[in-house]
């Protein structure tokens, strides 16, 4: 007899005496969000990562008033210094402070890599979208797609450098025309990967039959595209966002160092290592710190990609 007292009752049950039983505690159900951070904070390595490129970030945005050296300020008594308490990563040939330069480098070379990697993404996207929901225009897209990725990357972007760098500079400026030329350069030639994925899940949602019950009852293609095909493919172009970064930053680098990026009073990372390789025996540092930086945003970004591609994937989710 006891024991069947003290079961618990179900909810909307009448106890003895008329009295209903209260409803039993539930565990809220946990947004889609939730699962997704969930996921990814068990991947240390996207973790890690992510705290990696947010100190990097907020080190080249903070930097200048933390270290308010200016980065063009010449003094040829203190040229080809190593590291001193005054500068701690040493001097250029010109007496510039190497920290103030790669603060500054590290805000040009974020910027050329974010606003390259969001005009590929959108190029990317669009193409993939058309391609894979509209039948007609799916060869004529991939067959160019499947023509820039036959095409060379680093003598086209050496192409269309020397063809556009004098008219855009006369344009512009010659800091924005170049800051132009290199995101339009690197976006143009790093759209391709995006829109073979997103094309690919693209053909998969359209079969879906969330996706036919709303052609069903006429729903208009741009409503269909807009409401139930981007909002499912957000976890490719997610993806393919962290690992653009990465490679326009490494693009942007390459032709920095074979001397086709910004001028030598604009620098960048790459262009602090083009400027330092004279230099390698007397100073190394010139060299190991751009490196460094290259290479761990590069790591970071590459780490937090992986990490989200787990968490965004449902089918990893669940496993």
């Amino acid at each position: 007899m006891t024991d069947d007292l003290n079961d618990p009752v179900p909810a909307g049950t009448t106890q003895p005496g008329g009295v209903l039983a209260a409803p039993l505690p539930s565990t809220p159900p946990r947004s889609q969000w939730h699962e997704v951070w969930t996921q990814f904070r068990q991947h240390k390595g996207a973790m890690l990562g992510g705290v990696v490129f947010l100190v990097i970030v907020l080190g080249v945005a903070f930097g200048p008033w933390l270290w308010p050296l200016d980065p063009a300020a010449i003094d040829f008594r203190a040229r080809n210094v190593g590291p001193t308490w005054a500068h701690p990563f040493g001097t250029d040939q010109l007496g510039r402070d190497m920290l103030a330069r790669m603060i500054e480098g590290g805000r040009v070379s974020l910027s050329v890599g974010i606003t390259a990697m969001l005009l590929a993404l959108v190029l990317g996207t669009l193409v993939g979208v058309l391609a894979g929901y509209f039948r007609r225009l799916d060869n004529l897209l991939m067959r160019l797609t499947d023509l820039f990725l036959a095409l060379p990357l680093l003598p086209l972007l050496l192409v269309m450098v020397l063809l556009f760098r004098e008219p855009l500079a006369k344009a512009f400026g010659i800091e924005t025309g170049i800051f132009i030329l290199m995101v339009s350069a690197i976006g143009i030639t790093s759209w391709m990967p995006t829109a073979r994925i997103v094309r690919g899940d693209v053909l998969a949602l359209k079969e879906r039959e969330f996706v036919l019950a709303a052609r069903s009852i006429g729903t208009t293609n741009t409503m269909m595209i807009a409401r139930h095909i981007l909002p499912n493919v957000i976890s490719p172009i997610v993806v393919s966002a962290t690992l653009g970064i990465a490679n326009a930053i490494i693009t942007e680098s390459a032709l920095s160092f074979l001397g086709l990026g910004f001028p030598p009073d604009f620098p960048t990372w790459g262009r602090l290592l083009f400027d330092a390789v004279d230099y390698m025996q007397q100073n190394p540092e010139r060299v190991v710190m751009p490196g460094i930086a290259i290479s761990l945003t590069v790591l970071s970004v590459n780490y937090l990609g992986d990490g989200l591609r787990d968490a965004l994937d449902p089918r990893i989710r669940g496993r």
